[in-house]
């Protein structure tokens, strides 16, 4: 497989795993809901590396659907490169605005992408997809790059988006080229065993239908009837409304005498399947269907089709849908609700499943995941968003559409669409330094999240958690307990005694992997207690 190779690759190849995590501080007034918390719908304000980072303990494994719109790269877009990598020439990119002259603009903006899209698959589930938006100045080192962190087996399509005509119109005064009148949607699986499953694209009021040689151009009023749910303004029938209501009717009744005979038939396929039994055979009800008259390659009117890689359907509708909520323009470009919807459907996610967006821009992907959810379903959705406007635009939107809209064209959106979220800021970094130093001591549970997560590589469930007894949880192999408290005289005070591993109640067929920040216990008694210790704080364990 052909590699991608850019500045500073090999630098930020791993960076990914020596970036800290991070605490999620809940904010109460920014939220909807009775109650905050991790598992419900999430608004995250943050830079997303960081934010990705710190949603691996509760959801690592657990996304079936990620719908990311990362900048495009075109030079126009103010976007900085602020990975705090160890090396002097990234330092130096560090707040710097990428533009058009930037010579190693490719360069920094792969440097972005590799370590999230890292932290990306492994949020994703198995039978996960990934979907990118993107344009003609990155897409050939984008897949190149997502061949390299997903595998090239993993590729399925490569979806083409129309651009608004405003769009298109705009790039006339600054290229030299064609304008690009379209945009893509990368779109790679987790692993090659996944299958999609079929998809088809509703058609609304427009319904297709084909009747082929059955309409002549001439205009007779008299040959003007309804037939396949259409009544035609001018042209005509070819035969009279008799003729073909028998011809229909008797052809139907062939494929159904067909279709008994043949249980893996599907009537689409009978046309080109008759022909080729023919070759092979007299039956009677195939030379009948054969002799039958019938309009040429009937098909009847539906509101659905075969969905291809060419979405030329979806309107470019993102900018009036996001003016309709707010009653003006706030965002340049945003994303439309319908292509948000496609993907999640696309995705096969089902009523309950989770779908995440780190460049979550205006919300549309939680719009979408609350359109959706019309339909019964308890669909939940994660968006990041860095930016300031978090608050004022992403979660607003969000508040707006749950709560319902005024004036609003969409009737669902005027009533509100329902649903709720909890909004959090991303807050220090845990690690083992600061805590050494008494410096900005995590919650009992932040710490219990991230020591859960890093011994077991299992989800923290925070349900589970007893801090009075320092349970916080079971993995395949392990109870684990954490006997903490953010105070530093608590931590130089508290130690694993005889009394404290005995409370931990019987052996119960799994060992009791239990951090403190000491021990006065030997290795005898604690091989007899079935307990392996840990030390706070710095001595994380991993099982191997």
């Amino acid at each position: 497989m052909a590699t991608i190779q850019f500045k500073g690759k090999e630098l930020v190849r791993n960076y990914h795993l020596s970036v800290p995590y991070h605490e999620l501080v809940p904010d109460g007034k920014k939220s909807l809901t009775k109650k905050v918390s991790l598992n419900d719908n999430l608004i995250i304000h943050g830079d997303n590396l960081l934010a990705l980072k710190a949603l691996l303990p509760t959801y690592a494994g657990k996304v079936k659907c990620i719908y990311i719109d990362p900048p495009y790269n075109t030079g126009n877009e103010k976007w900085a490169y602020n990975d705090n990598v160890n090396s002097p020439m990234m330092k130096d990119w560090l707040g710097k605005v990428v533009d058009k002259d930037d010579l190693t603009r490719h360069d920094k903006w792969l440097c972005m992408m590799m370590p999230r899209l890292k932290l990306l698959r492994e949020l994703l589930r198995d039978d996960g997809v990934i979907f990118i938006s993107i344009d003609d100045n990155e897409v050939q080192h984008l897949r190149m790059l997502l061949n390299e962190v997903f595998g090239e087996e993993n590729f399925r399509n490569l979806v083409v988006v129309r651009r608004g005509v405003k769009s298109v119109q705009a790039q006339f005064e600054t290229i030299d080229r064609l304008a690009l009148g379209a945009e893509y949607v990368l779109v790679y699986t987790k692993t090659k065993e996944f299958k999609f499953p079929t998809f088809h694209i509703e058609l609304g009021e427009e319904k297709e239908g084909s009747w082929n040689n059955h309409w002549r151009g001439t205009d007779r009023p008299t040959m003007r009837y309804m037939l396949f749910g259409i009544l035609p303004e001018t042209g005509q029938w070819r035969w009279s409304e008799a003729r073909s209501l028998t011809a229909i009717k008797n052809y139907k009744q062939c494929l159904r005498d067909i279709a008994k005979k043949e249980d893996n038939i599907i009537q689409e396929e009978i046309d080109e399947w008759y022909f080729k039994q023919l070759e092979e055979g007299d039956d009677p009800d195939l030379l009948r269907l054969s002799n039958t008259e019938k309009p040429e390659h009937y098909v009847p009117p539906t509101s659905t089709k075969f969905a291809s890689s060419h979405w030329a359907d979806l309107k470019p509708n993102g900018s009036a849908q996001v003016k309709q909520i707010f009653g003006k323009k706030v965002f340049d470009n945003p994303k439309s609700v319908d292509l948000i919807m496609r993907v999640v459907k696309f995705s096969g996610a089902n009523k309950t499943d989770i779908i995440l967006d780190s460049f979550s821009g205006t919300g549309p992907t939680a719009h979408a995941v609350l359109n959706l959810n019309k339909d019964g379903g308890n669909r939940k959705f994660i968006l990041v968003e860095m930016e300031d406007y978090a608050d004022k635009i992403t979660a607003e939107r969000v508040r707006r559409v749950i709560k319902g809209v005024k004036g609003a064209k969409d009737e669902n959106l005027q009533k509100g669409l329902g649903g709720s979220f909890s909004y959090f800021e991303l807050g220090k970094p845990i690690d083992a330094e600061r805590i050494l130093k008494g410096k900005d001591l995590p919650s009992f549970a932040e710490m219990a999240r991230y020591i859960f997560y890093t011994a077991t590589g299992e989800e923290f469930n925070e349900k589970k958690v007893n801090e009075k007894t320092g349970l916080i949880g079971e993995s395949k192999e392990y109870q684990v307990y954490l006997l903490y408290k953010p105070d530093m005289e608590y931590l130089k005070s508290t130690a694993l005694t005889l009394e404290r591993a005995e409370a931990l109640g019987k052996f119960a067929g799994k060992k009791r992997l239990v951090f403190a920040p000491a021990k006065y216990l030997d290795q005898e008694h604690l091989e007899r207690l079935h307990i392996d210790f840990a030390q706070l704080p710095f001595e994380i364990y991993q099982k191997q």
